[in-house]
């Protein structure tokens, strides 16, 4: 189902939860940055397949929906994108539960650095401003 009043809302979203982003990683909040980065990519993403007229599924890794549906996605997107927009889903989904919750023998705290936090901040800024170009 095609909603671009949606669509362009949660781009919307993302671009104020990027900010939030940056105010956790001066925070030195590492874990924290991992995680929303994730959120904020899944949120774009999501936007991109509801904007291309394509059902959202409750999944925080849309990267498998994106390559089923790579025909009704916008003509201009490459193909070399599209595989960075997946790669990017799929390493931070890894991490979404891991970086919120650590385990039994994994401190988020002590897990995540700040090159993760950076290269995740960089990510999920990336993959907004691209989707940026359509919705």
């Amino acid at each position: 189902m095609q909603n671009e009043s949606l669509a362009r809302d949660y781009l919307i979203r993302c671009e104020k939860r990027l900010k939030a982003l940056k105010v956790l990683l001066d925070e030195q909040a590492y874990p924290d940055v991992v995680r929303e980065a994730q959120e904020v990519v899944e949120l774009a993403l999501k936007g991109l397949l509801r904007f291309s007229g394509v059902d959202v599924p409750r999944v925080h890794d849309v990267s498998g929906v994106l390559n089923a549906e790579v025909k009704r996605l916008p003509k201009d997107l490459s193909a070399k994108d599209l595989q960075r927009m997946c790669a990017i889903s799929k390493a931070l989904r890894k991490d979404r539960e891991l970086a919120f919750y650590g385990s039994e023998d994994l401190t988020p705290g002590e897990f995540y650095n700040q090159e993760d936090a950076q290269v995740a901040l960089k990510d999920a800024t990336w993959v907004v401003q691209s989707v940026r170009k359509w919705v």
